[in-house]
Order: C-alpha cells, then sequence, then structure tokens
C-alpha cells in the first residue's frame, strides 16, 4: 500500500486505522462524514491529522465518491451507521449508508481501478451462534435491522468481485472495543459510570458472550488483509477465539478500577427477545492461515489502557456517562 482511502477515519476503528497506517508511511485520504461544525470527529484529537488529507464528505453521493477514490490503490469502506439501538428506530437511513453507500463505494473504487477493498463487515451478521468457533460458513442471521443491512452491504460487495472482478476482500471483525469506542457500547457505558462515581449500573442482559478485540489488534487484522495477495472475493473474521459473557466482563472492570458495584436492570437497554445475539465466538483460523495475524492484546491489558484512557478529563468529559446512548 501507497495510497489509502478511509472512509469513516472520523470513527472509533477508522481513526485508530488512519493513525496505524501514517505511522506506517502510508498516504492517508481520510473520509470524514460531513458536518456544519467542520469537525472530523476523533481526528480532530489526533497528532497525525496533519500528515492525512481529509475530507468532509458522505458516502450516500455517489459523485463524490468517484472523486474522491482517484489516485489511491487501497481502499477500506468502514462507514456505516453501526448502533443496533438506533437502528430500531431509524431503519431506513441504515438502508441508504451501509447498503447504499457500499454500492457507491463499490462502484466508485471500480471506476478508479484501485488494486484493493477492505469491506469491513461484523460478526453481528451471525447472530447467536449455532455453533462455536463461528467460522465463515456458520449462517447469516439478520437479528437487528443493522445487521441486515451489513448483510446486504457485504452481498452487494461480493457481487463487485463476482460481476467485475473488483478485488474485494471482506474482512469481518468480532467484537472491538477501546479508546474513543462510542458510549452505545457495553464497555465504556460500564467504565464511565464508574469513572463519574456511580456504583449501582445501569445495564442491559448480562449473559450473553462476546469475543472482545482490542482495537489496536482489529487494525492489524485490517492492514494484514490489505497486504495479502490471495484474499480477494473471500470473507475473513478477525477475532481472538476466545468468549466471556458481559457480565463477567462487567465484573473485570470494577475489580480493575477497585470498585464495589450493584448492577440494576435498565428496560430500555434490552435488545427485543428475538434480536439479542445470546453468543459469538471466533474461529480465526482463515486468517492465521492466511496472514499468521493473530491478537497480541489480552482482554484485562486492554481494558486497562481503556480505563486509563478514559480517566483523562477531558476524553472522559465527552461521554454522557449519566443517559443511555442509543
Amino acid at each position: 500500500m501507497k495510497a489509502v482511502l478511509i472512509t469513516g477515519a472520523d470513527g472509533f476503528i477508522g481513526s485508530h486505522l488512519a493513525e496505524t497506517l501514517v505511522t506506517a508511511g502510508v498516504k492517508v485520504r481520510a473520509l470524514c462524514q460531513y458536518n456544519s461544525f467542520g469537525s472530523w470527529g476523533w481526528l480532530d484529537q489526533s497528532s497525525l491529522a496533519s500528515q492525512m488529507e481529509i475530507v468532509l464528505g458522505d458516502v450516500r453521493d455517489p459523485t463524490q465518491m468517484r472523486t474522491i477514490c482517484k489516485g489511491v490503490d487501497t481502499v477500506f469502506h468502514l462507514a456505516a451507521l453501526i448502533a443496533i439501538p438506533y437502528s430500531y428506530q431509524a431503519s431506513a437511513s441504515y438502508v441508504d449508508t451501509n447498503v447504499q453507500g457500499t454500492l457507491n463505494m463499490m462502484q466508485a473504487a471500480l471506476e478508479a481501478g484501485v488494486d484493493r477493498v477492505i469491506q469491513t463487515s461484523t460478526s453481528e451478521v451471525y447472530g447467536t451462534a449455532r455453533y462455536v468457533p463461528i467460522d465463515e460458513a456458520h449462517p447469516l442471521q439478520a437479528q437487528s435491522p443493522y445487521s441486515a443491512t451489513k448483510i446486504g452491504a457485504d452481498a452487494v460487495a461480493y457481487s463487485y468481485f463476482s460481476s467485475f472482478n473488483l478485488p474485494v476482500t471482506i474482512a469481518r471483525p468480532f467484537n472491538t472495543y477501546g479508546p474513543r469506542q462510542s458510549a452505545r457500547a457495553v464497555i465504556p457505558t460500564v467504565i464511565t459510570q464508574l469513572l463519574t462515581g456511580q456504583r449501582k449500573l445501569k445495564l442491559g442482559s448480562l449473559s450473553p458472550t462476546r469475543d472482545f478485540n482490542f482495537v489496536r489488534d482489529t487494525c492489524a487484522g485490517f492492514i494484514a488483509l490489505a497486504n495479502c495477495s490471495n484474499t480477494s472475493g473471500e470473507t475473513i473474521n478477525i477475532g481472538s477465539g476466545t468468549e466471556i459473557s458481559i457480565g463477567d466482563t462487567v465484573n473485570m472492570i470494577a475489580r480493575l478500577i477497585g470498585a464495589e458495584i450493584e448492577i440494576e436492570c435498565d428496560e430500555q437497554r434490552l435488545r427485543p427477545a428475538n434480536s439479542e445475539v445470546e453468543r459469538l465466538c471466533c474461529d480465526n483460523r482463515k486468517i492465521q492461515t492466511l496472514t499468521n495475524f493473530s491478537p497480541s492484546v489480552a482482554l484485562e491489558q486492554g481494558l486497562q489502557e481503556t480505563i486509563d484512557w478514559l480517566s483523562i478529563p477531558e476524553n472522559l468529559k465527552r461521554y454522557k456517562a449519566d443517559i443511555f446512548n442509543v
């Protein structure tokens, strides 16, 4: 890779990926969602932003996407609406951004003749595990409007490989966490409540299991796939191969912070019964075989790094710990 486009570079994973590639000497064009404040999202805080070409725009606009794909060899397509609770309320916007936006990016990449496209999927497309660990052949189950649109987006991306030989790789990360993750996710929800002095935590279901991966590992997985010559047309998991319940994760965070906690079930944080994904655990043998990639950050280490980052007052004040962030 010499020159890359990252869509969703203003977000959690995208901003980390942009910084990682800049540090590696790659020329980065970072697409941030247009807004009238001129905000670059998390890149506003980045000391490396001055070394990127930052563009404000929207993946829903096909004309602009054709323009910004010119002159890059690799596209990392991360831009998406990802909050599951909000997808129950605004499903059409998820179709517009996740499905139509992906179609726009694939067509733009095709016309620009890029060498590689990394389409960002999610483990949510698998739904509740029918078997574990979950390999790439696991059935897809749309248990939320969000996961339905990601299934659709992946299908659109794959169709451009099959129909037009666009070199697309579908990267399917399991549950990424770390600094900058939004408060809609359980780990920052717990940490911010504890760091603001709350000891009676408002949470949703504690029984589901997740395969948590530190954001640095997820970015390394993306880059490993982009640098691998024989991943076109493939769907490839990025995960640790271990699972832990939400309840045990909460207790681990409380122990690291040194807090005695009480948990209160907040009904608004519960998914509809048939929408909850009860179990996720990644089979990561495919990515290990193709690239030799494997995660390097243990959960406890990653949680501590996240706690340390959120303990910085200027970071913590960005979060509203006392309300449910949809």
